[in-house]
């Protein structure tokens, strides 16, 4: 009897510990870098891997570079290649980070959160500091976080002639989202 309510006292706080940690393997990375000289530079990767940690703030994302899609498959194939992203070599995008103000969110209470989140966003083998505000929805069991910022292509040594001519921005918009 003892080492059955033992093993049932395990299993249940075992299940509280592994609770707090959310992951997704759909969470979704858009990445715009319209001008006003081309609207096509836009992309969706929706196989983006994500991590939440409830109780600690630690997020994490990562994404295959070549999961990307553009309407147009030759900006795709720019994209991929070795004066751009170079997925050959740097295969996956990356982001490490926390949320500073974590206190703000009760994630059992259904509410939505304004947060700021601070990490390190690594692309193009170049790791950066990277600043944002996130929104988080709790509504029943689910967690749904996003969050728009931009990024300087010249801080990850990205700067391919499309970006000289001003047909890519210099400085695209990027927005996360992921439902835990």
């Amino acid at each position: 009897m003892k080492k059955t309510v033992l093993f049932v006292a395990l299993l249940v706080a075992s299940g509280y510990v592994f609770a707090q940690k959310k992951t997704t393997t759909s969470a979704i990375i858009g990445f715009d870098a319209t001008t006003s000289l081309d609207a096509l530079p836009k992309a969706e990767n929706k196989t983006v891997i994500a991590s939440l940690d409830t109780k600690t703030g630690k997020l994490a994302f990562e994404a295959s570079v070549k999961g990307f899609n553009f309407e147009n498959p030759k900006m795709q194939e720019h994209f991929n290649g070795k004066g751009w992203m170079d997925s050959e070599q740097y295969p996956t995008a990356s982001f490490t980070g926390s949320i500073i103000n974590l206190a703000k969110v009760n994630f059992t209470k259904d509410g939505t959160y304004n947060v700021e989140v601070a990490g390190y966003l690594t692309m193009h083998g170049v790791k950066q500091p990277v600043e944002s505000r996130a929104v988080i929805t709790v509504k029943g069991a689910a967690i749904n976080a996003s969050s728009k910022f931009n990024i300087k292509l010249s801080d990850y040594s990205i700067n391919g002639g499309a970006v000289a001519a001003g047909k890519v921005s210099k400085e695209p918009v990027i927005n996360v989202t992921a439902v835990f």
